[in-house]
């Protein structure tokens, strides 16, 4: 490849063009593609800059502008599209933005690839582009957001354990975002939801069974612990980890058994 001199202000202006194009997938149109020749002209702008600048200084500014877009991109249009919702409407936009942020991440990562092949290595204190990927992701909307988001997911399992229906393949994918999400995070957002279900469906049924031991035969008490048990099962396998789904049926056994 024939080495070519872009000057900074020309290479970040056609960068912004692959960040706007890219920007369109969060904005709705996750069907957004780019061509080949798009993918080459971007990778190359990169590519030149960082190789003709021997500057390290340059091409800085050219991984802040990956972070910028990651991060402008959330302010502009995630945070405004999840901040006002709320129970299940909020946790489907959640899993809608999660999928088309990722997407779009992957089609920047390609193009500021060079960056992760050469620049970053070098540097070991700086974060992979897909590790800011996740990270501005955790940090500007999980961690903002992620009361509301336990809430929701909750009050769904609680409404299903009241005999509603609910959309359990939401759930699941939702509690699969907190498990990615933990993946690269130093903490364990689905581990501190398993822990809160946990004791709420603890104090569930150490109420239901004070109540079934005060009014109900030994036969009616045995025969609505074992229709629990079941159901939770059922429940169980349906969205949670099967780590998750074992600690519950322990619990609900302790409950109700013990």
């Amino acid at each position: 490849m024939i080495l070519k001199y872009i000057p900074l202000d020309e290479g970040m202006m056609i960068m912004d063009e692959a960040i706007v194009k890219a920007k369109k997938i969060i904005e709705g149109y996750p069907e957004t593609k780019f061509s080949g020749e798009e993918y080459q002209r971007f990778y190359e702008c990169v590519y030149f800059m960082c190789t003709y600048h021997s500057s390290n200084e340059k091409t800085m500014q050219l991984y802040e502008k990956f972070r910028n877009s990651l991060e402008e991109s959330i302010f502009s249009t995630i945070l405004p599209t999840l901040i006002n919702k709320q129970g299940a409407n909020l946790l489907r936009e959640l899993v809608v933005m999660w999928s088309n942020y990722k997407l779009m991440a992957r089609w920047l990562c390609r193009f500021f690839e060079y960056l992760d092949r050469f620049f970053i290595p070098q540097h070991i204190e700086l974060e992979s582009l897909n590790g800011i990927s996740f990270s501005c992701f955790r940090d500007l909307v999980f961690k903002k957001l992620y009361c509301r988001f336990i809430d929701a997911t909750l009050t769904l399992i609680n409404q299903e354990r009241d005999g509603l229906q609910i959309d359990c393949i939401l759930l699941k994918n939702v509690l699969d975002i907190f498990v990615e999400i933990s993946d690269y995070s130093g903490v364990n957002y689905y581990k501190d939801f398993e822990q809160i279900m946990l004791t709420e469906i603890s104090g569930y049924y150490s109420r239901l069974a004070s109540e079934w031991l005060l009014f109900d035969s030994s036969a009616e008490y045995v025969h609505k612990v074992f229709w629990c048990l079941n159901r939770e099962k059922q429940r169980a396998s349906q969205y949670l980890h099967p780590d998750s789904e074992a600690k519950l049926m322990q619990v609900v056994r302790y409950q109700l058994l013990d």
